[in-house]
């Protein structure tokens, strides 16, 4: 066993370096960190600028910003990656909890496989988004709770409610867990600690939430915030169905093992069954799944923050495995079984060597690793990258310092690059491309912007919130015309960011 945790620690630390340095630039981590710059400077998120999630994550890490200011994205996607980690902690702790006796080794291993050898679940771990706090606080919680189905501590309960809560402070859809968790202790009749979870809950959901719904001005940015949730609109099939497909493709070792658990559980006996509690951690991961479906553009990695739920559960399952009864799961027609695979001791070894088989092959030929290093293919080429995107940006972060050398102020829909240069936006471009602004206010502040310099990339202008449609082509090209008045070509990079796009640096006349 040891020799294969040896394994899947240095896969963690392969996968994580990678995800860090090598993963693609996403525009939601320059608004997040410059949300949480904002609350550190006293404004207050929904009231001074919009924000469009739950506000503990911007709270959370405004007690950071140092980091980011001195190292940049890198120490921000380093330091995202320390609480993916502790999550990922917690939730070896979960699987090893629901495992049978005997087979909480193996399931804690799995658990680590499953979730630290996965390069898409490693990269949104690392990346400043909500993902990371996010699914620390829902594995906390589950985890807590966990030990009240053995113990029935109150105390526990309470803070299993508080954690869930905090979740539900940083991501709003993560607020169905503490209904699940409600349900179970009502249902197992556990009246004290559910009174102490529904205490803990409405506690934490008054700290994060009470200060915004008190205040009128806060509190109207936090509705408008869920309107332009809804905004988007509409329910398309077929986007959904793509969502889920990609998802099940990122997570395939979790969901096979899922499945050759669920597959296999009517030839167990009682003695070699994971506890209860792991259909209560499926519970909170359906529940929440099918909401965050039901949202207009279900993005698949808005499932990452409860993957672990569904992880641990399948872990603890297919650790389990390990306690078939005598020829229970031989398959004398496969030639490729071990002879002895109806041996519990031998089969022990085996589980892990089928997931880390599934894990090694998923995360090593993941499309994500081509996606990171080319441009797609022109013809018969393909187009590599000159640098990752991350060195990419702080290459470009050095050209803007030396052409405004102590500047604070930077006029761009790129907010990843006004955290790599330490500088600030104009208002109204808090949310970057995701930002709403009137035609008038455009205008304006194009007009009498007073951004020493200027960068642009394919994002500047494109995107009409909140319904995200693209801006008609002629009114891009008025603002851009406004632009060109105030501002004069330096240089232009090429495939710059999320997605590839030209980046134009311009400087003030």
């Amino acid at each position: 066993m040891k020799v294969f945790w040896s394994i899947a620690c240095v896969t963690f630390l392969i996968l994580a370096g990678a995800a860090v340095w090598m993963g693609g630039l996403n525009q939601d981590e320059g608004w997040y960190l410059y949300a949480a710059n904002l609350v550190a400077r006293g404004e207050v998120p929904y009231r001074d600028f919009f924000y469009t999630q739950g506000p503990l994550m911007p709270i959370v890490y405004s007690a950071f910003t140092w980091i980011w200011r001195e190292w940049g994205l890198l120490g921000a996607r380093i330091f995202t990656l320390l609480i993916g980690t502790a999550g990922l902690v917690f939730a070896i702790a979960l699987a090893r909890r629901l495992a049978p006796e005997g087979r909480r080794g193996t399931a804690g291993l799995v658990a680590f496989l499953l979730l630290g050898g996965n390069l898409y679940h490693l990269y949104f771990q690392a990346i400043p988004k909500t993902y990371a706090l996010a699914g620390f606080l829902v594995i906390v919680g589950f985890y807590l709770l966990s030990i009240v189905a053995v113990r029935g501590r109150w105390a526990l309960a309470a803070l299993a409610g508080l954690a869930l809560a905090f979740a539900a402070g940083t991501r709003i859809s993560l607020g169905m867990l503490l209904v699940v968790g409600g349900l179970w202790l009502l249902g197992t009749s556990r009246w004290k600690p559910l009174i102490a979870f529904s205490i803990g809950g409405f506690f934490g959901l008054g700290i994060v939430y009470g200060p915004f719904l008190i205040d009128a001005g806060a509190r109207e940015g936090l509705f408008a915030a869920q309107a332009y949730h809804a905004a988007r609109g509409g329910f398309d099939p077929v986007w959904t169905i793509g969502s889920f497909s990609r998802l099940v493709r990122w997570y395939l070792p979790t969901f096979v093992t899922l499945g050759l658990w669920l597959l296999t559980s009517r030839a167990k006996g009682e003695n070699v069954r994971p506890s209860s509690f792991a259909f209560v951690t499926l519970a909170g991961f359906l529940v929440v799944f099918i909401v965050q479906m039901f949202a207009p553009f279900p993005y698949e990695d808005y499932q990452v923050p409860i993957m672990g739920l569904l992880t641990v559960a399948a872990a603890a399952g297919f650790a389990s495995l390990g306690g078939v009864p005598h020829g229970a799961l031989q398959a004398p027609s496969a030639p490729s079984c071990p002879s002895n695979l109806s041996n519990p001791s031998s089969l022990s070894g085996f589980l892990p060597l089928l997931v880390l088989g599934m894990v090694l092959a998923s995360s090593f030929g993941s499309p994500l690793l081509e996606e990171w290093s080319t441009n797609g293919k022109d013809r018969f080429w393909s187009l590599k990258k000159e640098a990752y995107e991350l060195p990419q940006l702080r290459e470009v972060a050095r050209r803007i310092e030396a052409l405004d050398p102590g500047g604070t102020e930077l006029l761009t829909q790129d907010l990843y690059l006004a955290i790599e240069t330490g500088r600030t936006v104009p208002k109204g471009l808090e949310m970057g491309p995701f930002s709403i602004l009137t035609d008038d206010e455009w205008r304006r502040l194009l007009g009498f912007a007073k951004s020493p310099i200027a960068a642009m990339s394919g994002y500047a202008f494109a995107i009409e919130p909140p319904k995200c449609n693209e801006r008609p082509l002629e009114r891009q090209l008025e603002y851009w015309g406004i632009l060109k008045r105030n501002y004069e070509f330096v240089e232009r990079v090429d495939a710059f960011g999320q997605n590839s796009t030209p980046l134009l640096i311009l400087r003030r006349k």
